[in-house]
């Protein structure tokens, strides 16, 4: 098993970066943060953007993986992001991972372009298989695309740097297809806004239609990334984060271990919800439970 933590981007980078320090010095394998304008959780606190955050990020640390939980194209185009995921590739020294999903509809909103659930899964399957197509192209080939959403007229690669990793959200069946055909890995959520025995079930049944899919496709296997505590007053008991104790924590492991999980992820706890808990019980959770389950 391989443990991720989520650092949100509203803190002064002064007080953020000894944490990004942390995450590589506690044993976590990778550190992620949310790609938006604003986010609905936080509406109004102030938020840095998710480039240049991981940008600083890759210069405070030196192993751990740095990803974006997750980048969607509902505000950018897939190109611009291909770019940043160029850059990012860059300064982290290859340890950059994309992650990339459908999003909610709060930052194409506030840009006066609300979109539809359908349109989010469809911009997203479109942006998915462009971003794919740009990273896979030679580098002196120039990228046509002609979509009903994106478009690019002799788009330039030239990469030259390392394969970036894929790691695609999906919790229905259109979007856990889209993650075993194209993904390098999967990112689940399960359901929000359920008691926790119900948040497990809808696990179940998203890696029920995960396996269908590999089985479909042929694909041997795919690394499989739960969010333990993605829904912050729904999935978990009045508001409890994954961090709520360290029995807690290792109860989540074990659950997902069972299901075929590779990777779990978790918050940094805050000191007000979304994500309360103890910077002590991260601590202990570091050194008790993370070697046990390597």
């Amino acid at each position: 098993m391989r443990f991720g933590i989520t650092l949100l981007t509203d803190q002064p980078w002064r007080e953020a970066a000894p944490r990004w320090r942390a995450a590589e010095e506690l044993g976590f394998d990778h550190a992620w943060t949310y790609d938006h304008l604003i986010w609905s959780g936080l509406t109004g606190a102030p938020w840095r953007g998710a480039t240049p955050v991981l940008a600083a990020a890759a210069g405070v640390t030196s192993s751990i993986r740095l990803g974006t939980l997750v980048a969607s194209p509902n505000f950018r185009h897939p190109y611009q992001l291909f770019r940043d995921a160029q850059a990012l590739e860059d300064v982290s020294d290859g340890r950059f991972v994309l992650g990339i999903g459908a999003g909610g509809d709060t930052d194409s909103a506030v840009l006066g372009v609300p979109r539809s659930r359908k349109e989010r899964s469809d911009r997203f399957e479109e942006a998915l298989r462009a971003l794919v197509r740009l990273r896979d192209a030679d580098p002196d080939e120039a990228v046509d695309l002609a979509g009903e959403h994106v478009r690019t007229a002799g788009a330039r690669t030239a990469p030259g740097l390392p394969r970036t990793p894929f790691l695609v959200a999906g919790d229905g069946p259109r979007a856990i297809r889209l993650a075993v055909e194209l993904g390098d890995a999967w990112v689940l959520t399960g359901p929000w806004g359920v008691p926790l025995a119900d948040w497990w079930s809808g696990v179940e049944v998203a890696v029920g239609r995960a396996e269908e899919a590999l089985a479909a496709t042929g694909r041997a296997g795919l690394d499989r990334h739960l969010l333990l505590d993605a829904a912050p007053s729904g999935a978990l008991p009045e508001g409890r984060t994954a961090l709520a104790s360290v029995g807690f924590f290792e109860e989540l492991v074990g659950r997902a271990s069972e299901l075929g999980f590779t990777d779990v992820t978790c918050h940094w706890p805050r000191a007000d919800q979304p994500y309360a808990a103890d910077e002590a019980t991260l601590e202990r959770v570091a050194a008790d439970v993370l070697p046990r389950w390597r």
